[in-house]
């Protein structure tokens, strides 16, 4: 066959089959980006990938298969589903308040070959924690959690989280033994810059790693940032490195973090429902099918890149064409997200394509906030 008889990467040759909106996420391409991603650290054990932007078992397992052993998640649901996997270290980066404590020892108890933890930023939830795992005679591993900047949650490194990580010391039932730094807030398309504050946003923590050492504890595991300070922290000895939205990469980091080759690896699958005039279409894909937290344009089409979005509901995109486009109702188009992460957690399945051709499916399992626990 000749190369311009082969079907683009994304193209689905039974897609009459599959109804839309629909989510495609394409097994060899995230291997690829996964085989990328332990190339850019000097070993597999400083890499503990969030899984918020996949919540798949079957991705998990590709990323044990290639030798990751920790993991790093928000949810209870996403930790069970790494507990399932036989994931083998889970860190919960999302401090557990109220029910979700008693959840997160339920998790802890039902799956004993996982060594889970959680991340902590204040005294009393440090200590409603403890108590609950004393009295089941356990010790959760806790993780302090920095406000490097971000302002969202986390002490800020220094006299006051120091002492916190000394409190935390002498609590039964829970026992500190690192440290956590989310530093999202640092998106600077260039690089240098983004590594200039990502320097000084860590330079506190680890100066608060060195105190807590120097103080006779053991030194703290450090584990920092996401996806656009990841080549930055993954150059320093000693740091744990979290990127998540690697395995499927979309457009909007795409588009910002040039330095990181990682290849689309997922997209989203709409169709032509109705044709306005010949310049207006209407697709398939409204807010409950693509993530809509950023303003319009929400995706990117590939195979209609004249298709410019110009309004969105709850089930409809309204897109403008040019006068010359020949689409008809029925039409297939395929896009790359802006933002992969919310939108794969709007799909309870995605459908699995290998050699262009829609194989299985993979469920979304910890898109929902329970799943036993």
């Amino acid at each position: 066959m000749r190369e311009t008889e082969v079907l683009p990467w994304y193209s689905i040759s039974n897609i009459d089959a599959i109804d839309t909106p629909a989510l495609i996420v394409f097994p060899e391409r995230v291997k690829q980006n996964i085989q990328l991603l332990t190339s850019m650290v000097s070993g597999v054990e400083w890499l503990r990938p969030h899984v918020k932007t996949h919540k798949m078992a079957e991705v998990s397992e590709l990323l044990l298969e290639a030798g990751i052993t920790k993991f790093k998640c928000a949810t209870i649901a996403e930790a069970e589903m790494l507990g399932q996997a036989g994931a083998p270290d889970v860190l919960l980066a999302y401090q557990p308040v109220g029910p979700k404590i008693e959840r997160l020892l339920q998790l802890v108890q039902k799956y004993p070959n996982t060594a889970f933890s959680c991340i902590v930023d204040n005294l009393p939830i440090a200590q409603s924690i403890a108590a609950t795992f004393a009295e089941e005679n356990l010790t959760l591993p806790i993780f302090l959690d920095l406000n490097v900047g971000m302002n969202r949650t986390g002490i800020v490194p220094g006299p006051e989280a120091m002492a916190l990580y000394r409190a935390c010391y002498e609590l039964k039932g829970i026992k500190p033994v690192g440290l956590h730094a989310y530093d999202g807030h640092l998106r600077d398309p260039d690089l240098n810059l983004r590594k200039t504050t990502c320097d000084a946003a860590f330079a506190p923590v680890s100066a608060l790693a060195d105190e807590i050492a120097a103080a006779g504890y053991p030194a703290p595991i450090m584990v920092a940032g996401g996806s656009p300070t990841f080549p930055i922290h993954a150059q320093r000895p000693g740091v744990e490195c979290s990127p998540g939205t690697f395995v499927f990469w979309d457009y909007g980091y795409s588009s910002v973090l040039t330095e990181q080759p990682f290849q689309f690896a997922a997209v989203v699958v709409t169709r032509v429902i109705s044709k306005i005039d010949a310049q207006t279409l209407c697709l398939d894909l409204g807010h409950k099918a693509i993530a809509a937290e950023n303003p319009l344009p929400r995706v990117i089409f590939l195979n209609a890149p004249d298709a410019q979005p110009i309004s969105q509901s709850e089930e409809h995109l309204v897109v403008k064409v040019k006068p010359e486009s020949s689409y008809l109702v029925g039409d297939v188009v395929y896009g790359i997200p802006v933002h992969i992460c919310p939108t794969c957690a709007l799909y309870d399945k995605a459908y699995v394509a290998e050699e262009n051709t829609i194989q299985t499916s993979w469920a979304v399992v910890s898109r929902n906030r329970f799943i036993s626990v």
